[in-house]
């Protein structure tokens, strides 16, 4: 995994030379409040990461229900009131086949509602499949 990340690095300041990057595991909401502007472009890849950090951490405790449920209200809050485009990025796990282990049912239950609770929030919604874009709201709300 170290080595996938190190590539990615890579590749993003190759591609990109002249992009800011901040990796923040956890207070992404304050992250956007902090970096959001006028004609500033965020970039926030990947919830799923950023899900896995608060409800799986690879260190000390996942956050409870009524935390998380804090959490997640505060990253909607955070992109609604964003003075500059948010543009995120997450996987759509629950279209494949899913372990059956509770935690991970969990895992995917919640990251579903976050997409569901980000959706809301968001002008356009795309999803990728086969590297193809696929119009899921395009639309003012």
């Amino acid at each position: 995994m170290r080595l996938r990340i190190a590539h990615h690095r890579l590749e993003r300041a190759e591609r990109l030379p002249q992009l800011q990057c901040e990796e923040v595991p956890i207070d992404l909401p304050q992250a956007i409040f902090r970096l959001s502007a006028p004609g500033r472009l965020v970039v926030i890849d990947c919830l799923t990461l950023w899900l896995t950090n608060l409800l799986m951490p690879s260190e000390g405790d996942a956050l409870d229900e009524l935390e998380w449920d804090v959490k997640r209200q505060a990253l909607c809050d955070a992109i609604s009131e964003a003075s500059g485009p948010v543009l995120l990025v997450s996987n759509e796990i629950g279209l494949g086949v899913s372990p059956m282990s509770p935690e991970a049912r969990h895992f995917v239950d919640e990251l579903g509602r976050l997409h569901q609770a980000i959706a809301a929030r968001c002008d356009r919604v795309t999803l990728m499949v086969a590297g193809i874009e696929v119009a899921v709201r395009r639309e003012a709300r």
